[in-house]
């Protein structure tokens, strides 16, 4: 006889009954960040196979905040328009109506630009992802489980999913949609600055600027979007002091296009097969869009849209050169800051408080709580001294630490489920973003959503990228339950 290949979800945690649904596959989503709610959203609408019962893992308070969106800081804004952010692939503009119908920037008149472009506040943003999830969590088809997972066990054909509390839940799918790792400090500055009272290593907790005074001498590392946002946030909060942003090339994320442009160019027709040649026809196509009286950004965004594609094409060797070389300039062209940033930044420089170094950091010693860092500059021979009050450590997701940042995942590498890609930007996983591990091989029943699976599918940290993504392994998962509820029970996810 035919049935499904696990027995109905057990669900056990300190003062809960256990629930069993009969014939009801149960899917667990790690991480209720915009990638799993997008993944639950999209998973819940599905109208192929048996409703799943669908299970959110997710310490904070709502779904689809996660890092990103989950800030009370007034200066943290969406980065795109919000004509095009939307959790409703097909409705690129379904996020702008929902702010008009809800007057969710009611009391920010910073919000609308003199363009007519809208930029909120990013937790404008993690509202309306929540929002859109509510009514699934009201009629049951979707489960908020307010605890982080510790544990990620095979159990025979299923997986057991062990919270923080000590809760068991049995799933027959499992999709890790959580974040990277926060940023790393360089050199031996953890250990040097950890007991410092003004070293912020992960400015993207609550608070974690509050210690900083206004007049202190702030040393960021980094200067790429949190680098951004840090200034802003100082600025807003009256901070005078002088800043120095530091990274090795310098470069600052640039702003939007002073006019609206359409994606313009195309990598496809004939594509490119090396890192050099890539570069070498983007650099063309912008060259061609100055000569049309356009700038870069259209061409960018073209890259970005056809960015997936252009990835699968090219040679694993070809995408480390990519992030070995290339990343650093795509990132600053890609990720665009706010206007309200930018003008925070810009008002920064033009007043001397701020200054944007390329170079790195040669030596570092602390007196009396004041900072002493040797910097050496790119292209110099020599090193500079300057002192500081505050260092912020802004250099990005940890991506080496990917596999040791949380305990499940150090778990699954250690079993054989799980590897980082070749390329070092996230998980292992195939193009149906099942999980490839080193001992165990592909495993269907593991999926990987979000932006760490970017090694394989290419651009997928932009909202858009990140939204479609999510409902592709949505249907990844949807398929599969329609398959498997036909299979007998020896054919295990």
């Amino acid at each position: 006889m035919n049935q499904w290949i696990v027995n109905p979800m057990t669900l056990s945690a300190p003062g809960e009954s256990t629930a069993s649904k009969a014939n009801r596959p149960v899917i667990a989503i790690i991480g209720g960040g915009v990638s799993g709610a997008a993944t639950a959203f999209h998973l819940a609408q599905a109208d192929r196979g048996p409703a799943p019962e669908i299970i959110v893992f997710e310490p904070r308070d709502g779904l689809g905040r996660g890092l990103a969106y989950d800030t009370a800081e007034p200066a943290h804004r969406i980065n795109v328009p919000a004509a095009r952010m939307s959790l409703l692939t097909d409705e690129p503009d379904h996020f702008l109506r929902w702010i008009d119908s809800h007057s969710a920037t009611a009391g920010d008149a910073d919000a609308l630009r003199p363009d007519g472009n809208l930029f909120p506040r990013r937790n404008v943003f993690g509202n309306y992802i929540n929002a859109m999830l509510q009514p699934f969590i009201a009629d049951g088809a979707v489960r908020h489980r307010r605890a982080a997972v510790a544990h990620l066990l095979r159990d025979g054909q299923r997986w057991c999913l062990v919270d923080e509390g000590g809760g068991e839940t049995l799933a027959d799918i499992v999709v890790i949609a959580t974040s990277h790792p926060p940023p790393v400090a360089p050199g031996g500055l953890q250990t040097l600055l950890k007991d410092h009272p003004r070293f912020v290593p992960d400015p993207t907790k609550a608070g974690a600027l509050d210690a900083i005074r206004s007049s202190d001498r702030v040393l960021v590392i980094g200067n790429g979007l949190t680098s951004a946002d840090v200034i802003a946030s100082l600025a807003l909060k009256g901070h005078t002091g002088a800043i120095t942003a530091i990274s090795r090339r310098g470069l600052r994320s640039r702003g939007h296009a002073p006019f609206p442009q359409d994606p313009t160019g195309d990598f496809l027709t004939d594509p490119a097969f090396t890192a050099p040649a890539l570069l070498m026809n983007v650099r063309n196509a912008i060259r061609e869009a100055t000569a049309a009286g356009l700038t870069w950004h259209g061409v960018i965004d073209q890259v970005r849209a056809q960015g997936q594609s252009i990835w699968q094409i090219l040679p694993i060797a070809e995408r480390r050169r990519i992030v070995r070389h290339l990343r650093p300039y795509w990132d600053v062209h890609r990720f665009r800051v706010a206007p309200q940033v930018e003008a925070a930044l810009d008002e920064a420089i033009a007043k001397g408080r701020l200054e944007i170094l390329a170079g790195s950091i040669a030596g570092t010693g602390v007196e009396n709580e004041t900072v002493r860092c040797a910097l050496r500059l790119r292209r110099h021979r020599e090193t500079v001294e300057r002192t500081y009050d505050a260092v912020v450590v802004t250099t990005g997701p940890g991506h080496g630490g990917i596999l040791a940042s949380q305990p499940f995942l150090a778990e699954l590498a250690g079993s054989g489920y799980l590897e980082l890609d070749p390329t070092g930007l996230g998980l292992a996983c195939t193009r149906n973003s099942e999980a490839i591990g080193p001992a165990v091989g592909v495993t269907p029943s593991l999926l990987i959503a979000g932006p760490l699976a970017r090694g394989t599918f290419g651009e997928l940290m932009g909202l858009p990228q990140v939204t479609e993504h999510a409902a592709f392994v949505a249907s990844v998962v949807a398929e599969r339950l329609q398959a498997t509820v036909l299979e007998p029970a020896e054919n295990p996810l």
